[in-house]
């Protein structure tokens, strides 16, 4: 896709899908460093933070791949501000309901990029994600409250009256990803494979973009310059499952907790 073709898309819906940015090859090894982290430490499952204390997380995050479509969707000065796992098990009934990512996360600016890593297939059948294109440019809708067991979303918080008849299906072989807007509608079914679907979620900023929900937010520069300072430093990792980063993780995900219950939402992206 050429850099204009990549600009119109981006701007027609929300979103691109598929993307490629590493062969099958290396989302198997990726894979498998999040399954022997998970042998030693037990899931990591929407765990926000993971690379301050994986290392591979932090590899795909920074790949010049996924940082030069970042760049061309929001500026060469790029904040990395969440990476999490995202994992729905064989046969699972969890699925996601249609929201959008910055209803909660307490941002002045929406100049903020969501990118979503295969590491196993995500497919119709294991659930993938659907997008609404052209939803974004409507800015936030009205988010109700739902009870569900089955809903990942934290409230199940729920845009009402979507018409899944508009819905593209973004399906991804490992080693592709999805870009969205943080306003683009989007939701994902149940996992009816008889595999794991394994995503990793990342979450980008623009160096000039300010949390307004809490001020001990943190986030790492991983391309250009910061001019602003609006955050404070994570720590990326250095080795897997060190004992400190774990400890400095804890008291993050408490912290998001707090940005999200300011907001009067919770939970990261499908």
């Amino acid at each position: 896709m050429s850099q204009s073709e990549l600009d119109a898309t981006w701007q027609r819906d929300g979103f691109l899908s598929p993307v490629k940015i590493i062969d099958a090859k290396e989302a198997s090894r990726h894979r498998r460093a999040l399954e022997d982290a998970e042998s030693k430490a037990g899931p990591q499952h929407y765990l926000d933070k993971a690379h301050t204390v994986l290392t591979s997380p932090l590899e795909l995050a920074c790949h010049p791949a996924m940082l030069d479509i970042v760049e061309s969707l929001i500026g060469p000065d790029i904040l990395l501000y969440n990476v999490v796992y995202i994992v729905k098990e064989p046969h699972s009934e969890s699925f996601v309901s249609w929201h959008q990512d910055l209803a909660y996360w307490g941002f002045d600016s929406d100049d903020q990029v969501s990118a979503w890593l295969a590491l196993a297939p995500a497919t119709q059948l294991s659930g993938c994600m659907r997008m609404i294109p052209g939803s974004y440019r409507y800015g936030r809708y009205g988010h109700t409250a739902t009870d569900d067991a089955n809903n990942v979303l934290k409230m199940g918080q729920t845009v009402v009256g979507v018409s899944d008849a508009e819905a593209v299906v973004c399906p991804l072989q490992p080693g592709e990803a999805s870009f969205h807007h943080g306003w683009t509608l989007h939701s994902s079914g149940p996992n009816s494979s008889d595999d794991r679907r394994i995503g990793l979620n990342i979450q980008y900023l623009a160096t000039h973009v300010r949390q307004m929900n809490h001020d001990q937010d943190s986030a790492m520069l991983v391309r250009g310059v910061d001019n602003y300072g609006h955050f404070a430093q994570d720590i990326p990792a250095s080795r897997d499952l060190d004992a400190e980063a774990l400890a400095r993780r804890d008291e993050m995900v408490a912290r998001f907790q707090d940005i999200y219950g300011n907001s009067g939402q919770a939970s990261p992206t499908s």
